[in-house]
């Protein structure tokens, strides 16, 4: 059965991160299984017919909750839909997908980002003053008491988790929707051996070099854990390795100050920094291994689109797709990111090219590319919708 599904964002500039990204690929996946999906934005630029920005003449690059949500309204009182699907916390949304999981969570994780414990505390203060983390935090809590509230779709158990701790919803107000990604593409051939020739060049290395080299992905450097793997990096240099270990960083993120980290710990030619890339699945070939020792991802999408190539993935616990890894086997996840030992000890292991093959292998004899699809995202919310409609019915 098709449906007609509001799905509601604040920006559709996809470069601004992953959750912009991932809700727009899961619009176009539920439109590809025959749904008609209207994609509801408050800011943008587009000239797609299926996305509607409400708020383009607002001021600023963010419009507040409550102005979004009264043109979201009189939106909706001239169109109808049979299923409302928000990224933020709109209580008479039909669905509620936290794609930043909770607000309480993120800014506990955000202020652990930060090395020094002063500023862990001034973080977590200065959230308390910010007027707009407070009414989305209040918004949130207020869905979650409400009984007749929508659904909760966690896009990992560990999202799950956060919502029964800091809200106490139970399970029936909870659906795990894991994250998805966009599997069909191919990494550019051209692209990447440019990209190799790129990076062999900047480390002063050869095509018969003894390497391993580890991908790292983010445009938030600190929170995802850029200085810890540096030290890491730091630590297994020194060790007895089968292969030396290298560190391929792309992203946005400012890099100066992990440049200076580097330098100071003797691994500056080690690292190349690659700054953004257009398509990250370029730069997978290359890698051995991908690395993320991230303070809080919900739900990696670099994590899912590495697994989805066949590479094993180095990660911690407070990465929602480590849901999607077996421990050891395809890839290593560890307790926290300051564990820089037990990184370091990662990274000697996939220094190892019988563990690379290892990992790689179980992986492609897995289905995990099938389970890291977004296509199987839209068909799991296929499910949560009919469930939604026939709860409807019922009353």
């Amino acid at each position: 059965m098709s449906y007609k599904i509001a799905i509601i964002i604040e920006r559709i500039e996809v470069i601004l991160g992953g959750a912009e990204r991932s809700m727009l690929e899961l619009s176009t996946a539920l439109s590809a299984v025959g749904h008609d999906v209207t994609v509801l934005a408050a800011k943008g630029q587009t000239n797609a017919q299926n996305i509607h920005i409400l708020c383009q003449d607002a001021s600023g690059k963010r419009v507040w909750l409550r102005s979004f949500k009264k043109s979201i309204r009189e939106h909706l009182a001239e169109n109808h839909y049979d299923i409302i699907h928000s990224s933020l916390p709109l209580g008479f949304a039909d669905v509620y997908q936290p794609i930043g999981g909770a607000c309480a969570e993120s800014i506990i994780r955000n202020a652990a980002s930060y090395e020094q414990k002063l500023i862990e505390a001034y973080k977590k203060l200065a959230s308390r003053l910010n007027i707009r983390r407070i009414l989305l935090w209040r918004a949130e809590k207020k869905l979650c008491k409400n009984q007749d509230g929508p659904l909760v779709a966690a896009i990992s158990k560990y999202v799950a988790r956060q919502f029964k701790e800091y809200h106490g919803l139970d399970d029936g107000r909870i659906a795990v929707v894991p994250n998805g990604v966009r599997i069909q593409r191919k990494p550019d051939s051209a692209a990447g051996e440019n990209l190799r020739s790129q990076i062999l060049a900047n480390l002063g290395l050869g095509e018969t070099d003894n390497c391993a080299f580890f991908l790292f992905a983010a445009h938030n450097f600190r929170l995802k854990g850029l200085a810890p793997l540096i030290h890491s990096l730091a630590q297994a240099q020194i060790q007895r390795t089968k292969r030396e270990p290298f560190l391929i960083v792309a992203g946005r993120g400012r890099s100066f100050k992990y440049r200076r980290l580097a330098r100071k710990l003797n691994v500056a030619e080690r690292i190349v920094f690659l700054g953004t890339l257009r398509h990250v699945q370029d730069a997978l070939p290359i890698a051995d291994a991908a690395v993320l020792p991230t303070f809080y991802s919900p739900c990696s999408r670099f994590t899912l689109e590495a697994l989805a190539y066949g590479k094993p993935v180095i990660t911690t616990r407070f990465n929602g797709a480590a849901d999607f890894i077996t421990d050891s086997l395809y890839g290593k996840i560890i307790d926290s990111p300051k564990d820089i030992g037990g990184l370091a000890q990662a990274i000697v292991h996939y220094c190892d090219a019988d563990n690379t093959e290892k990992s790689a292998k179980a992986i492609e004899q897995s289905n995990i590319k099938e389970q890291a699809s977004v296509t199987r995202a839209a068909d799991d919310f296929q499910r949560l919708y009919e469930r939604i409609i026939q709860r409807r019915e019922q009353q």
